[in-house]
Parts: structure tokens; C-alpha cells; sequence
């Protein structure tokens, strides 16, 4: 199966290699027919604390780095 990527926006660099990357999906309600934005945080794996708040970039799934680390950065 391949591993998703996402594109989002760093909220969060404080952390020594991860960065927290705020990723916002929109969709159709399906008896509104109006559009909703909906968005998630997912922590990622920076091994060389690269990136900064405001930064685009892209997220892979990886497997586990720690508790609540499951994705890795690539380059933007």
C-alpha cells in the first residue's frame, strides 16, 4: 500500500527534530452542498531542524519515530 503525503503549514518548531505541521482538507457537506474546511496537526520528524513556522512543506507516513511521531518530512 503506498504512504499517504500531505501538505501543510509548520505551527510548531520548538522540539528538537519535529515540527508540527497543521494540514487543512475541504470537502463538499453532503446535504449543505456547502464548503467546509476542516484541519488536523500531525507532528513530524525534522532530522535536521531545517524548518520554520510558516513553512510549507510535505509530510510522508513512516513508521513510529516515537509516542505520537508517525510521519517524516520531505523536502518542500
Amino acid at each position: 500500500m503506498p504512504k499517504r503525503i500531505l501538505r501543510g503549514q509548520v505551527t510548531s518548531d520548538s522540539n528538537d527534530k519535529t515540527i508540527t505541521v497543521l494540514v487543512e482538507r475541504r470537502f463538499t457537506h453532503p446535504v449543505l452542498k456547502k464548503t467546509i474546511r476542516k484541519s488536523k496537526k500531525y507532528r513530524a520528524h525534522d532530522e535536521s531542524n531545517k524548518f520554520k513556522n510558516g513553512d510549507i512543506v510535505r509530510i510522508q507516513e513512516c513508521s513510529p519515530f516515537s509516542k505520537s511521531k508517525r510521519w517524516e518530512v520531505l523536502t518542500n
